[in-house]
């Protein structure tokens, strides 16, 4: 989770959330990781945008990086959670 950390806190990135049975799709949507910490009985991992809003991701999902990515997939719900870090120019 470290380096989850280094790698995103602070940083902008792109989130998109994908549905493998090819529904209805979210757009993806650009923020700035505020923190990440594990839920209190520690199920999800939940990214921090400000104090209150957060994006939770299960634990127990099957994780998968690449430079500047980094992707979970849950295979109980069938979605996949996406932060790309965004380069600024």
């Amino acid at each position: 989770m470290e380096e989850l950390k280094e790698q995103f806190i602070g940083a902008p990135v792109e989130i998109q959330i994908t549905d493998q049975e090819g529904g209805d799709q979210a757009p993806t949507v650009k923020k700035m990781v505020k923190k990440i910490h594990p839920c209190p009985d520690y199920t999800h991992l939940r990214f921090y945008f400000d104090d209150r809003n957060f994006l939770a991701v299960p634990l127990s999902s099957h994780v998968s990086e690449s430079d500047g990515q980094w992707s979970a997939i849950d295979s109980n719900s069938g979605l996949t959670y996406t932060f790309k870090k965004v380069q600024v120019f």
